[in-house]
């Protein structure tokens, strides 16, 4: 009767560890995707972005605040916003947080990136966006892929 029991609990061990390499399996099941160790800088990317009428070039469309999210925002306060994304993105370790601050509004924001991971051969990164005025926060989040050319494209 010790010998049955002993064989059930471990039969039943043997099924839990096996029922949680199949849980763990399925998250890691997720297609192409394959995890970044480190996100290194693209060698074709500028070393900040650039400036050409109200677009900073880096981030392809403007990121997050370059859609309805960003609407309040002065000009000089979108483009410290979309460097501070473009920084985040491109080479802030995964969870630290780039700030910026407005010159006279008194909003400011901040972005932090998730870990990188991998689509095929694009760098790819989620991120949040926040914004704090007159001391309310809104926050969006996205999705962001490294272009060949070292910009950013965001995805959602």
């Amino acid at each position: 009767m010790v010998r049955s029991m002993s064989r059930i609990i471990v039969r039943r061990e043997v099924a839990l560890v096996t029922l949680a390499a199949l849980i763990l399996s399925g998250c890691m099941s997720g297609g192409t995707r394959t995890a970044v160790p480190e996100l290194q800088p693209n060698q074709y990317a500028a070393p900040a972005p650039t400036v050409t009428g109200e677009a900073v070039e880096g981030i392809v469309g403007g990121g997050l605040v370059g859609s309805a999210f960003g609407v309040q925002l002065g000009r000089g306060e979108r483009r410290s916003a979309l460097e501070a994304e473009y920084r985040a993105l491109e080479s802030t370790p995964a969870g630290q947080a780039v700030t910026w601050e407005g010159s006279f509004s008194g909003r400011s924001g901040k972005v932090v990136a998730a870990q990188p991971y991998r689509v095929g051969s694009q760098d790819c990164r989620q991120y949040t966006h926040t914004i704090t005025s007159g001391g309310v926060e809104q926050t969006a989040r996205g999705t962001a892929c490294r272009n060949p050319d070292g910009s950013w494209t965001v995805l959602s």
